[in-house]
């Protein structure tokens, strides 16, 4: 029997994880000379109250979709895919070799190549981890950590010598040629004079973040290598038993996992620098841990959680230009909430199932077996045979 019902672990347990964080966030602007209160306004009004806050808002987010669901769809086979940093990096060298490399007519053709581009390269650095994991028992914690630092070499030494255009200091790519623009919000919903979105970063790529959420969705519980994923996840014993191989789950679930995480390069690579440039990830490989975390690996939660965290980086960003609170504090807040959500989880629900526990009624009790009844003139039979014949 489960300890709470479900929407009490998909709903109140991340809500009173958020407010705990507010709570000890408050506590921290204020020590600080701030007033809680007007922080709270300046962030939601920067993040949500117009569409300049909304662009940033939902850049941010689809980038903590793909890497989020990247997390998520490792998490249900009970692997810790903590390499989408590295995988989001190298998926943007995917990106910018297809774009700088192949002459695109059209941008409707450049973003399915760069789609395809970024998620095989992505598939590519998790394939590794993978194969370690399931052929030599390396652990994929240690080995996607490592090569995250990888990546963030190669591109480093990539940026500095082969694909930096001559004559620039910029550890960047030349600009990508116009062809391969995609649409940013402010192209697809400004009209006549009303131009929304003005100076965003949001493209077209969020509606691909969200189809994705759709699509592992089905992926996860309406296919039969879904259905295996989550046995796997569940249990690897029982999974082998059912004749489930522990080899192709871990390197397939890592493939998928690797290339969604590669695809936030068609975000932040192609719709927002249009070029390939040093730290363009910017480290939302690691907030999308948390995100899978607080979306409980769901992706209905991811899109939700990435929302959430896309309104504290842009609201994080108002509150450091209007209050001057220093970036730093700004970063303790993000990981309050980070640590809330994650870390201190079972804080929240060790409390919750014990009072549900007391709130689930008591079984009913088991009556005692009766006498037995035999039909008239028919004795009843010993239920000692050897008592019997003695007598």
């Amino acid at each position: 029997m489960d300890r709470m019902p479900r929407w009490a672990d998909l709903v109140l347990i991340p809500v009173i994880s958020l407010l705990l964080a507010a709570v000890i966030s408050g506590l921290v602007i204020l020590a600080i000379g701030h007033n809680p209160l007007e922080a709270l306004g300046i962030m939601v009004s920067g993040s949500v109250g117009s569409t300049y806050g909304w662009g940033y808002t939902l850049y941010y987010a689809t980038n903590f979709m793909f890497t989020g669901l990247a997390v998520a769809v490792a998490n249900h086979a009970r692997l810790f895919n903590i390499g989408g940093e590295g995988q989001a990096v190298i998926g943007g060298l995917g990106v910018a070799l297809v774009a700088l490399y192949i002459p695109w007519p059209h941008w409707s053709l450049a973003l399915l190549g760069s789609i395809a581009a970024s998620a095989l390269f992505g598939a590519a650095w998790a394939a590794i981890p993978a194969i370690l994991q399931a052929k030599r028992g390396s652990h994929i914690v240690i080995t996607t950590i490592m090569f995250n630092f990888i990546a963030a070499a190669l591109l480093n030494y990539l940026l500095v010598g082969p694909l930096k255009p001559t004559g620039t200091m910029e550890t960047a790519t030349a600009p990508f040629p116009e062809a391969t623009h995609i649409p940013s919000f402010r192209d697809m919903f400004s009209f006549g004079e009303t131009i929304l979105f003005r100076g965003t970063p949001a493209n077209l790529a969020f509606f691909l973040a969200v189809l994705l959420c759709l699509l592992v969705w089905l992926l996860i519980w309406k296919t039969r290598l879904g259905y295996e994923i989550r046995a796997f996840g569940f249990s690897e014993g029982a999974a082998r038993y059912a004749g489930i191989g522990s080899t192709k789950i871990i390197v397939v679930t890592m493939l998928i996992s690797g290339a969604l995480a590669g695809m936030m390069a068609v975000n932040n690579t192609l719709g927002e620098a249009e070029r390939l440039i040093l730290n363009a990830v910017e480290g939302a490989g690691f907030i999308g841990i948390a995100v899978a975390l607080m979306g409980r690996s769901h992706p209905l939660g991811v899109f939700l959680a990435s929302i959430l965290f896309g309104i504290l980086y842009q609201g994080g960003g108002e509150l450091q230009f209007a209050l001057g609170i220093p970036r730093e504090m700004i970063v303790v807040i993000q990981a309050l909430v980070i640590m809330f959500t994650g870390a201190l989880d079972n804080m929240v629900r060790m409390p919750l199932e014990r009072l549900f526990a007391r709130r689930r009624p008591a079984p009913a009790p088991v009556a005692p077996p009766g006498p037995t009844l035999h039909p008239p003139g028919r004795p009843a039979a010993p239920t000692n045979p050897g008592t019997a014949a003695t007598e």
